[in-house]
């Protein structure tokens, strides 16, 4: 990739996307696109989608290597620098019946996503991802499982574009729901926790819980926020465990006896933790009361920011109209079935498990 001779048109793969996702930056930075609370992340896909259909085949083939730079190792850099937005403080303030919802809405979304999509006989990969995606950080946790999953660029875009619509949706949803009294069989605990379980975004969280909640005085907006943030967590025990079962999936499809084959274990995945670790440190040493307040910490969020939509951009780079239409309606219809599991099954699942600790 970085070999002598392709060094410059590598460069300029990179430069390419870097521009798009300065770019991406500075419009999710509008008054418009923050009202909406769509993140640079998913303006970025957008961006390189656009020019997927329009300009893409005047790339020079040259510069390709350079893209599949920032869907590679930019990307697990950035998934890597994500760990620095958590504490393990931030698991102990909402206490474990958060952790109990989260870890039943994870893995119960990615056991139904993957049945489901064996009952509608759509591609495995694409359900997988659709199913991570849904059932954890949306659009962050679709690129954390490309590499391990292996599969084709546009059916990640395809998985963080079905979120990306879900999630929405329930942004504007929930905060109607809320006003509705639809919730209030709900405490405001139980609704901060079954936004920040069940929504796919970390804007989407953050966006809904100060609809709700726009002074944070009835803790909706801050506990959702932290109740998501350990979803996020969780990305990195669901990606090794998934290297594990994919591993030997592959071993049987290709006949290869067991310990024939190598396993990926995603790395950058125990990165992720070991940041987590270092920032909860860190957040003793300086004694700062939130993650936020820790020393540097908004400029490694904002870098990390970056390199993840040069990830999203380069990804929207290779998914054509044509892509999507291979793909068919099925990953949607996936799509749309999860989020019916989230918002409904959700409910009753916080509920309970509250109630249970109560």
């Amino acid at each position: 990739m970085f070999e002598k001779g392709n060094r410059a048109n590598t460069s300029h793969g990179i430069l390419l996307i870097a521009l798009f996702s300065f770019a991406a930056m500075y419009i999710a930075d509008t008054p418009f696109i923050k009202g909406l609370s769509l993140s640079p992340l998913i303006v970025g896909i957008i961006l390189g989608m656009i020019y997927a259909n329009s300009l893409r085949n005047k790339l020079p083939e040259a510069w390709t290597p350079g893209i599949k730079f920032c869907t590679k190792q930019i990307l697990r850099t950035g998934i890597v620098l994500y760990g620095f937005r958590l504490t393990l403080t931030d698991v102990a303030a909402v206490g474990i019946p958060a952790v109990i919802v989260d870890l039943i809405i994870v893995v119960g979304t990615i056991i139904l996503g993957v049945i489901l999509g064996r009952i509608i006989k759509m591609d495995r990969e694409t359900a997988l991802m659709t199913s991570v995606g849904s059932s954890i950080c949306g659009a962050a946790a679709v690129l954390g499982a490309e590499p391990v999953v292996k599969c084709e660029s546009h059916k990640t875009a395809v998985a963080v574009s079905t979120v990306v619509i879900f999630g929405t949706i329930s942004m504007f949803l929930y905060p109607i729901l809320y006003r509705a009294g639809i919730l209030d069989g709900m405490t405001d605990q139980m609704v901060a926790i079954y936004t920040g379980a069940t929504l796919h975004e970390v804007a989407h969280v953050a966006g809904a819980g100060n609809a709700m909640d726009p002074t944070d005085a009835l803790g909706i907006a801050g506990t959702a926020t932290i109740t998501k943030m350990i979803r996020v967590m969780l990305l990195a025990p669901v990606l090794v465990v998934m290297a594990l079962i994919l591993v030997r999936k592959r071993q049987k499809q290709s006949g290869v006896k067991e310990g024939k084959t190598k396993i990926t274990i995603p790395w950058f995945a125990f990165g992720f933790v070991a940041i987590i670790f270092v920032n909860t440190f860190l957040q003793g040493i300086f004694d700062a009361p939130t993650v936020k307040d820790i020393p540097l910490n908004s400029t490694i969020e904002y870098i990390d920011t970056f390199l993840l939509t040069m990830a999203m951009t380069a990804l929207g780079t290779d998914t054509s109209i044509d892509k999507f239409k291979q793909s068919g309606s099925k990953p949607f219809m996936l799509a749309a079935l999860l989020y019916i599991w989230l918002v409904c099954g959700g409910y009753f699942i916080t509920k309970g498990i509250i109630l249970a600790f109560t």
